[in-house]
């Protein structure tokens, strides 16, 4: 059974839409490019933007006056060349700073911090950009000389203030010769505005000190002091080996003042190393920057350090830095030892774009001829559906009417196939789609039926 003629006006309104699907999906296509090119330019200005390096950092440091503090103005001066601001934040020492880099919310982005201090917890989000110097432990006495710190037995001792990590090293030394809170001796924190007065006139026996949380100027003034010892660690091997992460130092006699000859022998401290800790979040260019900042400011000589020991990557209880591990064994990157810092990280960033959307774009650009090819085939092998439809649609006419508006939509067609813009190397297969334009006419007016004479 043969299927019914299909009406007129359905006909019509199914050609009518194929050719608006035809355009539509042409506008869909451009459309669809822009935004591809628009997504494509603003994912490329967000990384751009996110890849700069900041212009600020902040530093947690030590008390004012502190060795940490007066280290962190230096960095402060040398960073400004740059056109780096670092802010530097007054702490207790190094426990405090070691909490604020390990916060969730960071209230730093770096900040010195002295081995044994991390203990057993954990740190992830924290690196080390390597040792900077020794940090030797002062431990200041009066009345006859002492040689063991168990001597210190019942003795009223001030270990520095809670923060500190004079308090931490102190109460570790003192647990390894017995002595403990609650036990015989009086351990007191650091409250005395005047620590030499207070040993002078015995309120107070032995003072624990560093650089982290004290003066200098204080530490000097007690050196000096007549009455007052600095005590001499004759177990320094010992110590170093039970608590790993302690130093052995040797006080030269007469390295403080050789006119009065202080002091007046050689003297054996310990001391652990101060680490440059930073968050993972660090940018290298700045990482780079801080290295060498602390290379100015600690690679000369010292009382307990040779000329260029300092600063080394030696990794202790944070993991090493990537970007500084780098900076150890190469220096700086070749952009920031060319070009002055803002210009090298202008050039950082764009490559950092660029060089991934190369990446992408140097294999398209293989496809690109027959992408290109499919393209332009696709604007002219379309309208064959078209007509193949339109022929379909003609074998079912039944009358004249009908052939007449298939004949009005074949010249909708082929005004819409003359306006097809191809390069002149794809014309045969535009002249190959209008001789087939003509065909179908051709074949429309042929089966048409002979129209009655007038009579």
């Amino acid at each position: 059974m043969s299927n019914p003629p299909m009406p007129a006006n359905t006909r019509r309104l199914r050609l009518k839409s194929r050719l608006d699907a035809l355009r539509a999906r042409g506008l869909v296509v451009y459309l669809s490019f822009f935004v591809l090119v628009a997504l494509a330019v603003g994912v490329a200005a967000f990384a751009f933007v996110q890849l700069a390096v900041p212009n600020t950092l902040t530093i947690t440091a030590g008390p004012v006056d502190s060795s940490f503090y007066r280290t962190a103005e230096r960095y402060k001066k040398i960073l400004a060349r740059d056109g780096v601001s670092l802010n530097i934040l007054k702490s207790d020492g190094s426990p405090e700073n070691l909490q604020r880099l390990m916060a969730a919310q960071p209230g730093a982005d770096i900040g010195f911090v002295l081995g044994g201090e991390l203990k057993d917890a954990k740190a992830p989000n924290l690196m080390s950009l390597g040792s900077i110097n020794y940090q030797p432990l002062m431990i200041f006495y009066h009345g006859k000389v002492r040689h063991l710190l168990s001597e210190f037995a019942g003795a009223r001792i001030d270990i520095g203030a809670p923060g500190s990590g004079t308090r931490t090293l102190a109460l570790d030394m003192l647990k390894a010769n017995g002595i403990e809170p609650k036990g015989a001796a009086s351990f007191k924190e650091v409250d005395a505005k005047d620590p030499e007065k207070d040993l002078n006139e015995n309120r107070l026996d032995v003072i624990f000190m560093m650089g982290d949380s004290t003066s200098s100027k204080l530490m000097r003034q007690l050196l000096r002091s007549p009455k007052i010892h600095l005590f001499n660690v004759a177990q320094a091997d010992a110590y170093a080996r039970r608590i790993g992460y302690l130093n052995k130092l040797v006080l030269p006699m007469g390295s403080l003042d050789l006119g009065k000859n202080l002091p007046a022998q050689e003297l054996n401290l310990v001391a652990p190393m101060v680490e440059l800790i930073a968050r993972d979040s660090l940018h290298p260019a700045l990482s780079d920057l801080l290295l060498e900042a602390a290379r100015e400011v600690h690679s000369g000589p010292g009382l307990f350090k040779k000329r260029g020991e300092f600063p080394v990557p030696l990794e202790h209880e944070f993991r090493m830095s990537p970007d500084a591990a780098r900076y150890y064994a190469s220096g700086k990157t070749y952009l920031y030892r060319t070009f002055p810092f803002w210009l090298a990280s202008l050039i950082a960033r764009a490559l950092a774009v660029l060089v991934p959307l190369a990446l992408l774009l140097v294999p398209a650009l293989r496809f690109a001829p027959t992408i290109y090819r499919w393209r332009i085939e696709s604007r002219i092998h379309r309208w064959y559906k078209v007509l193949l439809d339109l022929e379909r649609d003609a074998s079912m006419a039944q009358t004249p009417q009908e052939r007449a508006d298939l004949l009005r939509h074949l010249d909708t067609i082929e005004a819409s196939v003359n306006r097809i813009v191809i390069p002149a190397s794809f014309g045969d297969m535009f002249y190959d789609l209008r001789g087939h334009v003509d065909f179908v006419r051709n074949r429309l007016t042929a089966e048409a039926p002979p129209m009655p004479e007038s009579v």
